[in-house]
């Protein structure tokens, strides 16, 4: 049974938590600011802004990623139209203000109900664990974003291979702070760099960043194909995994992490991961050395929303105790 008082632990940070001060709701939201577009929405049913769109948080300190103590969710991003700055906030009932800015504010607010989980479909997720359901229970605002936006995702995502989460988002940091462009709108927000600024960093500051050739290779390589990647977004899951596991460096686990972002994916379980398997396995069955295959098969039961069912499993923050010292945290910039 999951603990009563929802542990803020690593594991529920990686769930997607992200806390959102309660703030004060009004009836239409803040007063627009000079040159911004706003939005109004009606999602029907709960919404948990901090758990919707916490997965898209890359580190507490993330340049591109904010929340304020009036309730707001801010984003910078960079959309096809070019640079965005969003500001979501619940308003008086159930209504989602959102307040946009820069040359892609028209963009992401028409896209804004897909990127709170309007896509998603809760209703089809059947608790089968003890855990599971409590957790469910708990969470009834959870949705599952989805962005559109590919790129934007798989960079973080690779940063994130083979190395501890500290280790990638200092990396993201530097990167976006480095070669991004200050984010549209009243934030203190960086923009991540364009397909074409990615792939035109030189080797020394990916290394001066703490990233190593492998991992540089691979984001150089998909920035190069960029275009292609990001019609995954309006793929099937099984074609778009396809078309990023194309680009040499993108496996499974890369993959998946990404199309739970960019596509919504309810299914994408993420396979090849250091710690999820003998979280899944010590939560459901108490197994803390269960593998990938003992993973999807206590995952089984909930075919077609296995990457929700993770996620809860995670946000319940029921882990293993540990038997090792943590993962050293490494900086090759240093050397």
């Amino acid at each position: 049974m999951a603990g009563r008082f929802d542990p803020l632990t690593r594991a529920a940070v990686r769930g997607g938590r992200t806390d959102v001060p309660p703030g004060r709701t009004t009836g239409t939201g803040t007063a627009p600011s000079t040159g911004s577009l706003t939005r109004g929405w009606r999602p029907g049913g709960p919404v948990d802004l901090g758990l919707t769109l916490g997965p898209l948080r890359r580190g507490p300190a993330d340049p591109t990623f904010r929340t304020t103590p009036d309730g707001s969710v801010w984003r910078a991003t960079r959309t096809p139209q070019g640079p965005a700055t969003l500001r979501v906030a619940a308003a008086a009932g159930e209504e989602i203000h959102a307040e946009a800015w820069g040359p892609g504010a028209e963009w992401i607010l028409d896209r804004l109900p897909a990127l709170l989980g309007a896509g998603d479909d809760p209703a089809a997720f059947v608790p089968r664990h003890r855990l599971v359901h409590a957790s469910h229970r708990r969470r009834p605002g959870l949705r599952l974003t989805r962005t559109g936006l590919v790129l934007e995702t798989l960079v973080p995502t690779v940063l994130e291979q083979k190395v501890t989460a500290d280790e990638a988002y200092r990396a993201w940091r530097r990167l976006v702070r480095w070669y991004g462009e200050p984010a549209p709108g009243p934030q203190d927000l960086f923009v991540m760099p364009s397909a074409r600024g990615w792939a035109t960093i030189p080797s020394w500051d990916w290394h001066r960043a703490g990233v190593d050739a492998k991992r540089s290779d691979t984001i150089v390589r998909a920035a190069r194909v960029a275009h292609r990647l990001e019609e995954a977004a309006g793929m099937p899951p099984a074609q778009a995994a396809a078309r990023l596991e194309a680009v040499p460096g993108i496996g499974p686990w890369t993959s998946a992490e990404t199309l739970q972002r960019s596509n919504g994916d309810p299914d994408a379980v993420t396979t090849g991961d250091l710690h999820l398997p003998g979280i899944v396995g010590y939560a459901l069955a108490g197994d803390r050395d269960a593998d990938d295959a003992a993973m999807l098969e206590l995952l089984a039961p909930y075919a077609g929303q296995r990457h929700r069912a993770a996620r809860l499993i995670l946000l319940a923050g029921r882990t293993p105790p540990r038997r090792t010292p943590r993962m050293p945290r490494g900086d090759i910039g240093l050397l």
